[in-house]
């Protein structure tokens, strides 16, 4: 069972991962799966900012984690688009980062493969016309809670 939202503007992206962390309230794993420009980067810095985060929210392509070290907690963003191996993460600190007590959101969560347990919640993002569809896929009762804390009619 899952949720699906349609989002149509990069606003309303923002405002959806604000949403997002607000309903996280917390440490746990948020993955984010779609291809190039769904929107995976603008949700995360939409949650960002809205813990007041102003420096630049860029992806970790390249350095494949940004830490922030926010409040309440602390929140950790993955792009592991350009990852050659999972055992790369090893060396990354990876396991300190999601059985600990920051916010994981992990995009390209497939190329961990065998490395990611415990995912609270699947967020699916695909191209709908202008717009982008997403399939929220709860994994746990943190990430249901999020779910049913979302009401997608607010970002449409």
């Amino acid at each position: 069972m899952h949720e699906q939202c349609l989002i149509c503007s990069e606003q309303r992206m923002k405002a959806f991962g604000a949403a997002l962390l607000a309903s996280a309230r917390g440490a746990g794993i948020i993955t984010l799966q779609g291809d190039l420009g769904t929107g995976k980067t603008t949700l995360v810095r939409g949650a960002l900012e809205s813990l007041g985060y102003t420096r630049g929210v860029r992806s970790p392509t390249y350095t494949l984690v940004e830490f922030y070290p926010v409040e309440p907690f602390s929140i950790a963003h993955f792009d592991l688009y350009r990852l050659a191996d999972p055992e790369e993460l090893e060396f990354l600190g990876f396991r300190d980062y999601v059985d600990g007590d920051t916010l994981c959101f992990i995009e390209w969560p497939e190329r961990a493969a065998g490395l990611l347990e415990n995912v609270g919640l699947r967020v699916g993002l695909e191209y709908r016309d202008q717009c982008r569809s997403l399939s929220l896929y709860p994994g746990d009762d943190w990430g249901r809670r999020i779910v049913d804390a979302i009401d997608c009619r607010d970002f449409s």
